[in-house]
């Protein structure tokens, strides 16, 4: 009889058995497999596979194959992917909380701004992304501005230029120094670039040379000025769907620490870019003075009141959820 029992407690303490049903998991990423979150999205569902037992498999669709890289939220709430990677800043004021952490000069470093983004975010993707599941958030390394015809040193250069922005936050600053945005995904910009449509780009260093920006640009502002949010968002009733042990699988994949290991490949291949343009032919890599950084700084600040308003119209506590992720920035020393 005992060993009945044992064997019994033994089975039913295995995390993810032969029992359980098999998910598969379809993973949709709109960047090429050049781009490092392709093995490194792999590597981590590969870990879920592990972890599951083999219950638990995945597909990694990259490229845009199951959709525009705008419709990759939407994606996950209807099931056209299980898991997808999703650009809040694609889709001006449907996700401002968590555009605080896009504000201009927010952070100097995508690894600590990561963690501190993530473990911020957490209390509000329940409210603010409801209709899918929140797997984790993580931040771009912080981007540059990028000119093909014209070398900005202040803000007020960007009066009457046409620049494509990296999201909704630099958009509006755009507007507010006077520039016209010109709305395209990533995969997209070399187009609006090379056929003049736009002017310049705010764009992360690596990425210049993945898309091939680096053939339409010339001038490259030396300033962390932003950084981008990004999620993992899951189809619910896949979640849903799931035995006990496999959604603890998943909930333990979905955590701040791989947050910053899914992304930090990709982190460094961005910081990485910054070097590989000073040494391009044609290129021109310029510092700001301390004068002209200031007058950046100073033009950043009535960004945050716009977010503000945004979020309390929105029905959110503006100022609890800034100074919440203050905290969290502080407390993984990711501030600029």
């Amino acid at each position: 009889m005992w060993g009945l029992v044992g064997a019994a407690a033994i089975v039913s303490a295995l995390p993810a058995v032969a029992q359980d049903k098999t998910v598969d998991l379809k993973i949709s990423l709109w960047v090429p497999p050049a781009h490092p979150l392709v093995p490194s999205t792999k590597a981590w569902a590969e870990d879920i596979t592990k972890a599951s037992g083999g219950t638990i498999k995945a597909t990694i669709f990259p490229s845009e194959q199951l959709g525009k890289a705008f419709d990759h939220y939407d994606m996950a709430r209807d099931g056209i992917a299980d898991v997808t990677y999703v650009a809040p800043g694609y889709q001006p004021g449907r996700f401002p909380i968590i555009s605080a952490s896009q504000l201009p000069f927010m952070f100097a470093d995508a690894n600590k701004g990561t963690a501190a983004a993530d473990a911020w975010y957490r209390k509000y993707a329940t409210q603010e992304m409801k209709d899918t599941h929140f797997c984790f958030a993580f931040l771009q390394d912080p981007g540059a501005y990028h000119g093909g015809r014209k070398k900005v040193v202040l803000p007020e250069d960007i009066k009457g230029m046409k620049i494509r922005p990296p999201q909704s936050t630099m958009a509006q600053m755009i507007t507010m120094l006077g520039g016209t945005n010109v709305q395209a995904s990533a995969p997209e910009a070399r187009d609006v670039l090379e056929r003049g449509v736009a002017d310049a780009i705010f764009f992360p260093w690596g990425s210049m040379f993945l898309f091939g920006l680096d053939k339409v640009t010339k001038y490259h502002m030396d300033l962390p000025l932003y950084s981008s949010a990004f999620t993992y968002s899951m189809n619910k009733a896949k979640y849903e769907s799931m035995s006990p042990a496999q959604k603890k699988v998943i909930d333990d994949h979905c955590t701040t620490e791989w947050a910053v290991k899914v992304s930090s490949p990709w982190t460094e291949f961005e910081a990485a870019g910054r070097g590989k343009m000073k040494a391009a032919a044609g290129h021109e890599v310029y510092e700001l003075t301390p004068d002209q950084l200031k007058a950046w700084k100073t033009a950043a600040q009535p960004m945050q009141k716009q977010w503000a308003d945004a979020v309390t119209k929105a029905g959110g506590n503006a100022d609890e959820i800034y100074k919440a992720l203050e905290a969290s920035v502080a407390n993984y020393k990711a501030g600029f």
